[in-house]
């Protein structure tokens, strides 16, 4: 928050958790191009409890399950520095994970309902990486108690160490284990996908795009903005019914990215000097993209590819909405394993003599990114059930579900971001948080097109 604004959440408390079993000594965990290239972002999720799942957290058995299931982890509880070629990784030491106890002067619901999303990143600690950080700690968890009773649990990380599908497993693992479950998707520290190839393809989209993207200038510093819009089941699900004809095929992510797209590119439209054109920047987990070798769901590290679809403005005005997210559907569905392999390889090329990696960019932006988080909904039972999405399975108890699960890039710079995540709804509702700069994000939360789906809004100031 600005310093002229009183927060509502007060730390008062400080502590370490380390794992329950030793690591081995001269342990290591090398970081890979793609974790390297990450480097200027952190990544903070917060999980909202209504129940109170803790009595006293420093004497709770939870504390006990974090141990037993950090010791699955041994980079979250290292400490990072530089190895010969100049690179980073983790020496694994056990030197632990740092855990801040705070209140916030709210209940729950009206945290939800009045702040905004500037404000929730005071229940995540926000430190960015020291120059020397062999001695900080780059898991922080922060455990923060409403009026009244709730909780909310902050995860915040380097995004070179982990991706959000592997910042959600680790929450995971904390659960199963405290539940006295096996561990779902334990963590896998290797995968062939993110390794050199002896023939690189450099010859691609996916070349060019890394490269423009490592090449662009730093955007000129902007105030941002952040605001959450829920939609339900039902109104997804009529929506896609209303254009199938135009894409039948069409994922709730194909609907909301092709919305949110085009009413930001009219609001940016706006803005003067803006060019005839307008691109939008899709980043999509690539853990399962590769038919011989997929990467577990469980891998730890960064699985993440950005690649670029562009419309001209005129074209986007133009365009019935049906017809944007067919755009968007085949963009997603035609991402292939040679592209995700080819981004790998320019991250690769990038080294320098004595083989240290290029200096990490700006991942997330400088233009407009939307995130999917499509694949972390569990696929169809035999039964036809459906498994929930795998940050809502993440219950301390059977009364102790999270309400709400948020997550925010640190960071993130020039056109904005939107992340479309699942629903704690059972079916296709989605929950699409927006980062821009102030003044638009005030007038997209009036948007007629959006409102027209009548979302719930929450976490976006509006309710003070």
């Amino acid at each position: 928050m600005s310093d002229d604004i009183k927060s509502r959440v007060r730390v008062h408390s400080k502590l370490t958790t380390v794992s329950s079993r030793p690591v081995r000594s001269g342990k290591t965990h090398p970081f890979t191009a793609l974790d390297h290239a990450m480097g200027l972002h952190s990544l903070h999720v917060v999980f909202y409890y209504k129940a109170n799942i803790f009595n006293d957290f420093d004497l709770d058995p939870s504390r006990v399950s974090l141990s037993d299931a950090l010791s699955l982890y041994p980079p979250v509880t290292g400490r990072i520095t530089r190895n010969g070629d100049g690179n980073w990784e983790v020496k694994c030491n056990d030197a632990g994970v740092r855990v801040v106890k705070a209140r916030v002067g709210a209940t729950l619901d009206e945290w939800l309902r009045s702040a905004d999303g500037m404000e929730e990143k005071d229940l995540t600690v926000r430190e960015d990486m020291p120059e020397d950080p062999i001695n900080w700690s780059p898991f922080r968890i922060q455990v923060n108690e409403f009026e009244g009773g709730g909780v909310a649990i902050g995860l915040s990380c380097t995004h070179m160490h982990a991706d959000p599908t592997c910042a959600t497993l680790l929450f995971k693992s904390w659960i199963d284990t405290h539940r006295g479950r096996a561990v779902a998707h334990p963590p896998v520290y290797s995968g062939s996908v993110l390794n050199a190839r002896p023939d690189p393809n450099l010859k691609t989209n996916s070349a060019a795009y890394y490269s423009a993207k490592s090449a662009a200038r730093a955007a000129p510093s902007v105030k941002m903005a952040t605001a959450t819009f829920k939609f339900s089941h039902a109104i997804i699900k009529q929506c896609l019914l209303g254009i199938s004809e135009t894409c039948p095929d069409a994922t709730p992510f194909d609907l909301l990215a092709a919305l949110f797209w085009t009413r930001v590119a009219r609001l940016k439209a706006k803005a003067p000097g803006n060019d005839c054109g307008h691109s939008l920047s899709i980043c999509t987990d690539f853990r399962k993209s590769s038919k011989e070798n997929p990467l577990p769901l469980g891998y730890y590290g960064n699985a993440v590819y950005f690649s670029k679809l562009s419309l001209v403005v005129d074209e986007i005005d133009g365009f019935d909405l049906g017809r944007v997210v067919d755009e968007v559907h085949r963009h997603v569905s035609s991402i292939d394993e040679e592209e995700v392999r080819s981004g790998i390889d320019w991250l690769e090329s990038r080294k320098g003599e004595g083989g240290r990696y290029g200096p990490a960019f700006r991942m997330y932006g400088p233009g407009l990114t939307c995130v999917s988080m499509e694949h972390m909904i569990g696929p169809i039972g035999p039964n036809g059930s459906v498994v929930g999405p795998l940050m809502y399975d993440t219950a301390f108890g059977e009364e102790a579900e999270p309400v709400h699960v948020s997550y925010h890039v640190g960071n993130v710079e020039g056109e904005g971001l939107i992340m479309v995540m699942p629903s704690p709804e059972v079916g296709v509702g989605r929950v699409v948080t927006v980062t821009l700069p102030g003044n638009e994000l005030g007038e997209l939360c009036e948007d007629h097109a959006i409102l027209g789906l009548k979302p719930t809004m929450f976490l976006s100031g509006r309710g003070k």
